[in-house]
């Protein structure tokens, strides 16, 4: 089994790269969560990578982090849940995002995934209690700085916003902002941000 490559990549095609390794290229899908940290072309990386083997193909999928990996096993273990949409899901919401929404048991974050219906999404919640112990921390994607700033990360997330999103809005905000007025202004930053 193929556990981990370092090389130079050549090509970014998503979801697909091209990874030379001591001269042997290797197509690896990855998710867009590690599509997007991968470095320029021509530079060095290393993808922690899952072999899928089938009857009629050898997939390799690629991720940034032994987390990420884990998460895709775990969902690939589920049954109605193939390689390819486990890579959506992952592409669609970070694996924290994946471990609150199930730990809130809230199903409408994942049917926001391309091709996750009602029942899947019930499905994946149901597998996957207890099995997504891969995230180093147990706390919500909202890490607060203090109280004001947790209570405005947790609005954005109940309101349907990534961990990202909701970060990257409060980081916009002045300290002195209270919760009322922090909502609304990140509710007013990530509308134009769209």
């Amino acid at each position: 089994m193929i556990g981990r490559l370092t090389g130079v990549l050549l090509v970014k095609q998503p979801p697909q790269v091209l990874l030379d390794v001591q001269g042997v290229g290797y197509e690896i899908d990855v998710p867009m969560s590690t599509f997007f940290d991968l470095p320029a072309i021509g530079e060095q990386t290393t993808l922690f990578t899952h072999l899928l083997v089938r009857e009629d193909a050898h997939l390799l999928f690629g991720f940034a982090s032994e987390t990420e990996r884990q998460a895709f096993r775990q969902l690939v273990r589920i049954s109605g849940v193939g390689a390819r949409t486990a890579l959506a899901l992952l592409s669609g919401m970070s694996v924290a995002d994946l471990q609150y929404a199930v730990e809130s048991d809230d199903s409408s974050r994942l049917v926001k995934i391309p091709g996750i219906g009602k029942k899947t999404a019930e499905r994946l919640l149901l597998e996957l209690r207890d099995k997504l112990g891969v995230v180093e921390t147990h706390l919500t994607p909202a890490v607060a700085a203090s109280d004001q700033t947790g209570d405005i990360i947790n609005a954005l997330l109940s309101l349907g916003y990534n961990a990202r999103e909701a970060n990257w809005a409060v980081k916009q905000l002045s300290a002195e902002t209270t919760v009322t007025d922090g909502i609304r202004q990140a509710l007013q930053r990530l509308s134009k941000d769209k």
